[in-house]
């Protein structure tokens, strides 16, 4: 829930409105996104509602000629892409990564993110660190002056985690195991997610590395220093912040 919808928790109108901008906003975003595919490029396609409608745009462009060849980041994302017509190949057939286009759950000045709402960071984190060029797209409300108001999201194997939630409940980080539809959320991988409050963290970089030497825990969803450009739908223009 956004900030706005807090302020006006009972005005339905007011909430439609602001979920119709977001929408736009999200839009304008993957589109100008797409301005940077060229034909015979390798595009890393990422997941979740504004990579959908990036993914739905190529999806339109190579009906129309556009050449690529996809890398999906889920098996949610590989399955738009298929009924879209876009050819795919696996990670480990790509020789490279030309551009890589995603969303994110928050973004801070300095381009560090906060990725895996929709379950999928760790395969969104592996075609990230192998892309040439990594492309966010957002819309406004994903903007914040300092990580953490999003929970952050972690993937962990399903052995360790009730360990893994006692160590991080001793570092105040109030785990709390993902559940979708009254059971725990599977990833792609097989494994589950926690989501932390990490609102009172100050040293990002240093909670990051403590958390990846807990074992089991595969990855977080803390991308620093991967953002290469973040396009930013806000009202009626784009935002570009770029490293």
């Amino acid at each position: 829930m956004s900030a706005l919808e807090r302020e006006y928790p009972a005005n339905k109108k007011f909430k439609y409105q602001l979920m119709t901008t977001i929408d736009h906003e999200k839009k304008r975003a993957a589109l100008e996104a797409v301005k940077y595919v060229r034909s015979g490029m390798t595009v890393g396609l990422g997941t979740g509602s504004t990579a959908n409608l990036m993914i739905k745009e190529l999806g339109r462009q190579v009906a129309n000629g556009l050449n690529i060849i996809g890398v999906p980041s889920s098996e949610h994302t590989r399955k738009l892409a298929l009924e879209l017509h876009i050819p795919l190949i696996s990670l480990a057939e790509a020789a490279r990564i030309d551009l890589t286009i995603d969303g994110t759950d928050e973004f801070d000045p300095y381009l560090q993110l906060i990725k895996g709402g929709g379950g999928a960071l760790l395969h969104e984190k592996i075609l990230a660190y192998n892309s040439d060029l990594v492309i966010i797209i957002a819309d406004s409300q994903k903007q914040v002056k300092r990580l953490g108001s999003f929970k952050l999201p972690i993937e962990t194997i399903p052995l360790a985690t009730q360990k893994i939630i006692q160590s991080l409940t001793q570092m105040q980080l109030q785990p709390t195991l993902r559940v979708k539809e009254g059971q725990n959320f599977i990833t792609d991988e097989g494994n589950y997610i926690l989501d932390l409050n990490i609102k009172h963290i100050t040293n990002i970089p240093s909670l990051n590395n403590r958390l990846k030497e807990i074992p089991g825990i595969v990855e977080t969803g803390l991308f620093l220093d991967l953002a290469d450009i973040i396009i930013v739908g806000k009202g009626e223009s784009i935002r570009t912040y770029k490293k």
